[in-house]
Protein backbone atom coordinates (compact mmCIF):
# COMPACT_ATOMS: atom_id res chain seq x y z
CA UNK A 1 0.00 0.00 0.00
CA UNK A 2 1.48 3.01 -0.95
CA UNK A 3 0.49 6.65 -1.21
CA UNK A 4 1.00 10.08 -1.89
CA UNK A 5 1.70 13.09 0.11
CA UNK A 6 -0.64 15.72 -1.44
CA UNK A 7 -3.02 16.16 1.91
CA UNK A 8 -0.28 16.06 4.52
CA UNK A 9 2.21 18.33 5.40
CA UNK A 10 6.27 17.05 4.96
CA UNK A 11 7.13 15.97 8.74
CA UNK A 12 10.63 17.60 8.28
CA UNK A 13 10.07 20.63 9.88
CA UNK A 14 11.32 21.46 12.99
CA UNK A 15 7.25 20.23 14.46
CA UNK A 16 7.13 17.29 13.85
CA UNK A 17 9.73 14.31 13.93
CA UNK A 18 9.80 11.17 11.51
CA UNK A 19 9.44 7.68 13.30
CA UNK A 20 12.77 6.63 12.17
CA UNK A 21 14.20 9.29 14.63
CA UNK A 22 12.04 8.59 17.26
CA UNK A 23 13.86 6.85 20.43
CA UNK A 24 12.52 5.19 23.97
CA UNK A 25 11.96 8.21 26.72
CA UNK A 26 10.75 9.48 29.73
CA UNK A 27 9.13 12.74 28.69
CA UNK A 28 6.09 13.56 26.25
CA UNK A 29 7.34 15.49 23.27
CA UNK A 30 6.89 13.36 20.52
CA UNK A 31 5.17 15.07 17.56
CA UNK A 32 4.73 13.27 14.23
CA UNK A 33 2.34 12.41 11.87
CA UNK A 34 1.64 8.74 10.63
CA UNK A 35 -0.95 6.65 8.73
CA UNK A 36 -2.76 3.48 10.38
CA UNK A 37 -1.97 -0.03 8.63
CA UNK A 38 -3.97 -2.38 10.41
CA UNK A 39 -5.73 -2.65 14.43
CA UNK A 40 -6.08 -5.32 17.02
CA UNK A 41 -7.22 -5.77 20.01
CA UNK A 42 -4.37 -6.28 23.16
CA UNK A 43 -4.17 -9.67 24.35
CA UNK A 44 -3.15 -7.94 27.30
CA UNK A 45 -6.58 -5.79 27.56
CA UNK A 46 -9.20 -7.99 27.27
CA UNK A 47 -11.76 -5.51 28.49
CA UNK A 48 -11.07 -3.56 25.39
CA UNK A 49 -9.92 -0.67 26.85
CA UNK A 50 -6.47 -0.46 25.29
CA UNK A 51 -5.66 -1.57 21.20
CA UNK A 52 -2.11 -1.93 19.43
CA UNK A 53 -1.66 -0.62 15.68
CA UNK A 54 0.99 -0.57 13.37
CA UNK A 55 1.50 3.02 11.97
CA UNK A 56 4.13 3.94 9.98
CA UNK A 57 5.23 7.37 8.06
CA UNK A 58 7.30 7.68 5.25
CA UNK A 59 10.76 6.46 7.07
CA UNK A 60 9.82 3.86 9.58
CA UNK A 61 6.88 1.69 10.83
CA UNK A 62 5.63 2.09 15.21
CA UNK A 63 3.55 0.02 17.05
CA UNK A 64 1.01 2.18 18.60
CA UNK A 65 -1.15 1.94 21.89
CA UNK A 66 -4.40 3.33 21.82
CA UNK A 67 -6.88 3.79 25.16
CA UNK A 68 -10.55 4.12 25.48
CA UNK A 69 -12.70 6.18 22.82
CA UNK A 70 -8.89 5.89 21.08
CA UNK A 71 -9.45 2.50 19.77
CA UNK A 72 -13.39 2.98 18.05
CA UNK A 73 -12.15 6.59 16.68
CA UNK A 74 -9.42 5.77 14.74
CA UNK A 75 -9.15 2.80 11.83
CA UNK A 76 -6.79 1.53 9.41
CA UNK A 77 -5.99 4.37 6.70
CA UNK A 78 -6.52 6.97 9.02
CA UNK A 79 -3.61 9.82 9.28
CA UNK A 80 -3.15 10.91 12.43
CA UNK A 81 -1.06 13.98 14.24
CA UNK A 82 0.27 13.17 17.26
CA UNK A 83 1.15 15.81 19.73
CA UNK A 84 3.15 15.62 22.79
CA UNK A 85 3.58 11.61 22.78
CA UNK A 86 5.43 9.17 24.20
CA UNK A 87 7.13 6.11 22.94
CA UNK A 88 8.17 4.11 25.48
CA UNK A 89 8.36 0.51 27.15
CA UNK A 90 4.45 -0.38 28.10
CA UNK A 91 4.90 -3.69 30.18
CA UNK A 92 3.66 -7.24 28.29
CA UNK A 93 3.65 -5.06 25.01
CA UNK A 94 7.18 -3.76 24.21
CA UNK A 95 7.88 -0.47 23.14
CA UNK A 96 5.28 1.65 21.82
CA UNK A 97 4.40 5.87 20.94
CA UNK A 98 0.85 6.60 22.58
CA UNK A 99 -0.36 9.68 23.55
CA UNK A 100 -0.15 9.42 27.15
CA UNK A 101 -1.90 11.59 29.61
CA UNK A 102 -0.68 15.19 28.28
CA UNK A 103 -0.69 13.86 24.33
CA UNK A 104 -3.15 13.74 21.83
CA UNK A 105 -4.16 12.23 18.31
CA UNK A 106 -6.33 13.30 15.79
CA UNK A 107 -7.21 12.61 12.65
CA UNK A 108 -6.16 14.23 9.98
CA UNK A 109 -6.74 12.56 6.54
CA UNK A 110 -7.27 9.31 4.65
CA UNK A 111 -5.58 6.98 2.70
CA UNK A 112 -3.52 9.37 0.97
CA UNK A 113 0.54 9.22 2.71
CA UNK A 114 3.27 7.56 1.38
CA UNK A 115 4.55 5.23 4.31
CA UNK A 116 7.19 2.41 4.52
CA UNK A 117 6.88 -0.79 6.73
CA UNK A 118 10.11 -1.23 7.38
CA UNK A 119 12.29 -0.52 10.27
CA UNK A 120 9.89 -0.88 12.61
CA UNK A 121 11.47 1.23 15.40
CA UNK A 122 9.13 -0.84 17.56
CA UNK A 123 11.40 -3.87 17.21
CA UNK A 124 15.03 -2.89 17.69
CA UNK A 125 16.86 -3.26 21.08
CA UNK A 126 17.59 -0.07 22.68
CA UNK A 127 19.99 0.25 25.40
CA UNK A 128 21.25 3.69 27.77
CA UNK A 129 24.27 5.46 25.68
CA UNK A 130 26.84 4.45 28.14
CA UNK A 131 28.34 8.81 27.72
CA UNK A 132 24.64 9.83 28.42
CA UNK A 133 22.40 7.27 30.85
CA UNK A 134 19.32 9.82 30.10
CA UNK A 135 20.13 9.07 26.02
CA UNK A 136 19.28 5.72 24.45
CA UNK A 137 20.94 3.89 21.33
CA UNK A 138 20.26 0.92 19.28
CA UNK A 139 21.55 -1.99 20.42
CA UNK A 140 20.23 -4.19 17.52
CA UNK A 141 17.33 -4.96 15.49
CA UNK A 142 15.14 -8.17 17.25
CA UNK A 143 12.60 -8.11 13.63
CA UNK A 144 12.45 -5.36 10.53
CA UNK A 145 8.47 -6.39 10.46
CA UNK A 146 6.33 -6.01 13.39
CA UNK A 147 6.07 -8.90 15.31
CA UNK A 148 2.72 -8.08 15.67
CA UNK A 149 1.28 -7.72 12.78
CA UNK A 150 3.75 -10.01 10.32
CA UNK A 151 3.85 -8.61 6.47
CA UNK A 152 1.44 -9.66 4.16
CA UNK A 153 2.42 -12.86 2.00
Amino acid sequence: MAGTRDSILAVSDKMHVFLKDIVPAAQNNINTRFIILDKSRSPAAASGKSCIALAADETAAVHIQLWGEECEAFEAGDIVKLTNGIFSYVRNSGLLLRAGKRGKMEKMGEFTVAFVETPNVSEIQWNPDPENPKRYIQNGVVSAHSRIFPPLP
